[in-house]
């Protein structure tokens, strides 16, 4: 009885822990989600000071006097922090992490890598996307985490020959119409 209450007990801190947020619960309380990125151009003073939660696909990392910078594309994010679509308006935005609380590192937090992060909107700077002048709504990140990183392998079917060692044929050698009889009889056909 006692061994079937503590895998119950195990079983139910284990789907808790599966519907928690990527981010601490009471910054995900306190953060805006659904916000567009392109009004806080048009009125910064507005949205100054308020804490917002957002997803995002890094462009670049680099560190300056202020600390870690990250450019990235803005894509929304859910009540959990997961990440949505990233849909049809493409804004950037910048992400300050300050020199006191740490550096995040370039190589970690590498282009095509994908974010959330729960930030106070600090204010609008103008810099260059190549030879256009782009005014990036800035953010100083409060808490962040990166996901992780999602590899795609190339599927070969079991029987693909050149993977397999020499002497093996995925059809038995008594078949004469079967592979075999092709790469080792005297006639190619």
């Amino acid at each position: 009885m006692k061994r079937l209450c503590f895998i119950t007990l195990i079983l139910i801190a284990l789907l808790l822990s599966s519907c928690a947020p990527v981010l601490r619960e009471e910054v995900m309380r306190a953060a805006s989600f659904d916000f567009p990125v392109y009004d806080m151009r048009s009125n910064p003073a507005a949205y100054k000071g308020k804490l917002f939660a957002l997803g995002g696909i890094i462009v670049q990392t680099k560190f300056t006097e202020e600390g870690s910078v990250i450019e990235a594309v803005y894509v929304p994010v859910d009540s959990r922090g997961n990440l949505k679509d990233i849909g049809a308006l493409n804004e950037r935005y910048l992400a300050i992490f300050s020199r006191d609380k740490g550096l995040l590192d370039p190589l970690i937090y590498r282009k095509n890598r994908e974010i959330t992060l729960a930030g106070e909107f600090i204010d609008i700077r103008r810099a260059r996307i190549d030879e256009m002048l782009y005014a990036y709504p800035v953010f100083e990140i409060k808490e962040i985490y990166l996901w992780r990183e999602t590899v795609y392998y190339p599927y070969y079917p079991y029987w693909y020959y050149p993977y397999y060692p020499y002497w093996y044929e995925p059809w038995p050698w008594w078949r004469p119409w079967g592979p075999w009889w092709r790469y080792h009889s005297p006639y190619w056909w």
